[in-house]
């Protein structure tokens, strides 16, 4: 995703192309790959890059406290007992205090990225801490964080501190010198994919049909779409259908000049929104920021030529790139037919970019002459690496999300853990009920389980890989009860999408014994009835119906599989519970009653405690 400012387009000779105009490089510049390579290593203003730099440093200083935890970090791994869910089982949490030192570690050389200090050494600091903490607890996985994570690689490897950095100021070599565009490339195309391929998988047909996020119109933030809009409209229109052809299509629009601003708008509004309704930390301030990486790369100049004089003292030189030996010259570049005119000693700096005595047009930027670095054609080993790990990212970046054909023992209802797919939202959760039944299989004694006994998330609920995980764990926990050869079993009842609440895991089935491998499907998950979507509306039917007739209700709608049962133990001041069966065919047990067989439409009124 090469990004030319105007200046370069000007500079070449004869009329440029369509494709030029629009892109940014034409189609010689990807015919070969020697010529791609040389497209990838052109020489780049930095401003634009070293910007994004500060951005991120400066929000994910902010970040650390909340939602990485550092707030709560002696909540969070204060408790020896407190059950893990790593992604590698080899990786364990530290001592408390050397956890606070790993968040320390983080939160420093978060300000140091942003000041640009050290830059290399705080980036790998801050990238082995962060993906330290991000890999050893499955439960916090969410797409942003993971996006976090891509960036602060992305950032290491990148050259963002030539722009407005202290490492700038200790070493006049690397301040304000051009990067190569592959710097760019990466970050636009990370950028651009989030999008992309949230909006792809927002074709799911549960995003489509509506049924994904439900009366989240009713969020003040909405108001002004009501005044026209009913609720169920709104949800449907605006989240649903504006929120498909948002993700699908904004990349695009950001990416070319003409549609850029509009862009803004609409991106600017939905993520501010976002910020309102959910609870989500400093993720749309990271995305509203990094809307500026499709700019040209030169803006910050502009924007900062706009200040008050009296900062002066706190902003960059105002000096044109110099030549950086990471980026390869044309020869026309290198030795121009007609240079321009050096400017008088006597004339005045005017406001913005100064002329300097000698300059040439280079790349997205400009160049000075009068620098260290000698401007080479050649293509070294270096670019050609560059390059190629360029696009082997940008292809595991393409990949990944569509990789869970792989992985199969992550997938559930939902394909892989989330995190990394830019599912964002397609899928919404409810959990009616989790049952945790342990046996000491040596005196053939049943006992149950607080489902949260030794975990304080619920996320493990959702995924096989999880349960697996904290069976494992408790069975650990029971030996300090004298209880050395257990059974566990799991019974987890959810909903995906407002449909029946239904088992996930096959109750039957002895966690601790059941197999279970990454790469292969996991037997003991029980099938999404999908055959009762469409009840859905009709559920909702039922639902508002019985709202509407009495206060503090509640339905609740199961679906089970043949030869299962379901305890349930009904409070005594329930006054008023009833049974309905909407289809098959179910045998209701209550004590001191006996049994009973109900057939559809069929119901037991005012049902006593069972």
């Amino acid at each position: 995703m090469a990004h030319s400012t105007r200046k370069h387009q000007l500079a070449q000779l004869g009329q440029p192309g369509m494709m030029k105009l629009l892109l940014g490089f034409d189609w010689v510049d990807i015919s070969s790959w020697p010529a791609f390579v040389k497209l990838l290593n052109r020489p780049t203003d930095p401003a634009s890059l070293g910007m994004l730099r500060i951005f991120y440093g400066l929000l994910m200083f902010m970040d650390i406290l909340q939602e990485r935890g550092l707030s709560l970090a002696d909540v969070k791994w204060g408790n020896l007992d407190e059950c893990r869910f790593p992604l590698f089982s080899f990786l364990k949490p530290l001592a408390l205090e050397w956890m606070f030192m790993i968040y320390l570690s983080l939160w420093i050389s978060s300000l140091f990225i942003m000041l640009g200090l050290w830059y290399r050494g705080s980036c790998l600091v801050y990238c082995v801490c962060y993906w330290y903490l991000f890999l050893l607890d499955k439960t916090s996985w969410n797409n942003h964080s993971y996006l976090y994570g891509l960036l602060a690689i992305l950032l290491l490897v990148t050259d963002a501190h030539r722009f407005w950095s202290l490492d700038g100021c200790r070493n006049k070599a690397i301040q304000n010198s051009h990067v190569p565009l592959w710097n760019y490339t990466l970050l636009r195309a990370q950028v651009f994919l989030v999008y992309f391929i949230a909006g792809l998988k927002k074709t799911d047909l549960e995003w489509l049909g509506g049924h994904s996020v439900t009366s989240l119109s009713s969020h003040w933030a909405f108001t002004p779409f009501r005044l026209i809009l009913s609720e169920s409209q709104t949800d449907y229109y605006i989240v649903h259908l504006g929120g498909f052809l948002l993700d699908l299509t904004i990349g695009f629009f950001l990416f070319f000049d003409v549609s850029r601003s509009m862009a803004l708008f609409f991106c600017t509004s939905f993520h501010l929104m976002n910020s309102l309704i959910f609870h989500i930390g400093m993720f749309p301030w990271v995305m509203i920021f990094t809307q500026a990486i499709f700019f040209h790369a030169d803006w910050p100049w502009k924007a900062l030529a706009h200040l008050p004089s009296w900062m002066k003292m706190f902003l960059p030189e105002n000096d044109l790139p110099k030549p950086s030996a990471h980026c390869i010259y044309t020869k026309e570049e290198i030795k121009p037919d007609e240079p321009l005119p050096a400017a008088p000693s006597h004339s005045k700096k005017k406001k913005g970019r100064p002329i300097a005595s000698e300059t040439k047009a280079v790349g997205d930027s400009k160049v000075t002459q009068d620098s260290a670095v000698v401007m080479k054609d050649k293509v070294l080993c270096k670019h050609k690496m560059a390059a190629v790990c360029t696009v082997i990212y940008l292809l595991c970046q393409c990949f990944l999300p569509y990789s869970h054909f792989i992985t199969k023992g992550y997938n559930n209802w939902t394909n892989g853990l989330y995190g990394y797919s830019w599912d964002m939202m397609v899928h919404s959760w409810s959990t009616q009920h989790v049952k945790i039944t342990f046996i000491n299989k040596d005196i053939d004694e049943e006992g149950y389980l607080d489902p949260n006994a030794w975990a304080s998330s619920s996320r493990w609920q959702a995924h096989a890989d999880m349960v697996k995980q904290y069976a494992h764990c408790i069975g650990r926990r029971l030996h300090k009860y004298n209880i050395t050869n257990p059974a566990i079993y799991i019974d987890v009842w959810r909903s995906m999408n407002g449909r029946f609440q239904q088992r996930m895991f096959d109750p039957r089935v002895d966690i601790l014994t059941a197999e279970w491998s990454p790469f292969h499907e996991v037997t003991w998950k029980m099938p999404l009835l999908t055959d009762l979507t469409d009840w859905r509306t009709k559920m909702n039917e039922i639902e508002n119906e019985v709202f509407s007739s009495m206060n503090h209700t509640e339905a609740v709608f199961v679906a089970d599989f043949p030869g299962l049962h379901l305890e349930n133990y009904i409070e005594t001041d329930l006054g008023n519970v009833s049974l309905h069966v909407l289809h098959g065919e179910v045998t209701v047990e209550q004590e001191d009653i006996g049994n009973m067989t109900l057939q559809p439409n069929e119901y037991i009124q005012n049902w006593k405690r069972s």
